[in-house]
């Protein structure tokens, strides 16, 4: 089977302020699976737009990206606010796992020692594994894992270790796979899902091509993997 994609409406670590529109001319494509960060837009527009995606009969995820608890706890008020069905992202705080298991969220913090924008991860492969283990163990639905953004190590060997060691559907990677080479990696790791976002904006795919066209060209592949 091949992962399962995870569209996310931001470019470079921001929600585009268009999502609204985008979505609109993307909502009839096979794909389950739709969402956006915690920045770019206003609260009221973030609302706006869960509800369409929900309305569409979409699965729909907010990825925050805060390092403290205060803001990790403000991003899980958020997400509980506009609807969304799935927590990822923030560190994986006490408060955090208690608000998302009372308020229904699907909660899928990062594991590892993450930090920076864009996110940076750091730390030996087995303390990454023993980290994304912990969360698992606490309760997390799954874990939110940036592969691509690993300073200390393979991308590759990484993730296959996390999925060894949690189950393949448990984790999604986020962020930087832009091109059918990554594509076909995480295929082959075994891993549930992956994010992608600003590929699709850049034209990475289809190159001077829309969003829609490079989403197609991704699903197209994805289906043909």
């Amino acid at each position: 089977m091949s992962p399962e994609l995870i569209i996310m409406l931001t470019n470079n670590d921001i929600t585009v302020k268009n999502a609204a529109e985008i979505f609109e001319g993307c909502k009839d494509l096979p794909a389950k699976k739709w969402g956006f960060k915690d920045v770019g837009l206003p609260k009221e527009e973030m609302i706006a737009l869960a509800k369409k995606m929900k309305e569409a009969g979409k699965e729909t995820f907010i990825e925050v990206v805060t390092y403290t608890e205060e803001g990790c706890l403000e991003g899980a008020k958020l997400a509980y606010e506009c609807g969304f069905d799935h927590l990822t992202g923030t560190l994986p705080f006490d408060s955090v796992f208690r608000y998302a298991k009372e308020h229904g969220l699907q909660y899928s913090p990062f594991c590892g020692n993450v930090g920076g924008s864009p996110v940076e991860l750091t730390g030996s492969l087995e303390e990454i594994v023993q980290s994304a283990k912990d969360c698992i163990g606490k309760g997390a639905a799954g874990i939110d894992l940036t592969s691509y953004r690993y300073r200390d190590g393979d991308p590759v060997e990484l993730t296959k270790a996390v999925v060894d060691a949690v189950g393949a559907d448990k984790v999604c990677i986020a962020g930087s796979i832009g091109n059918t080479q990554r594509m076909d990696a995480m295929k082959e790791a075994g891993v549930a899902e992956y994010t992608m976002g600003s590929a699709l904006f850049n034209g990475n795919f289809v190159e001077g091509g829309t969003f829609r066209e490079n989403l197609e060209y991704v699903l197209k592949y994805l289906n043909n993997q």
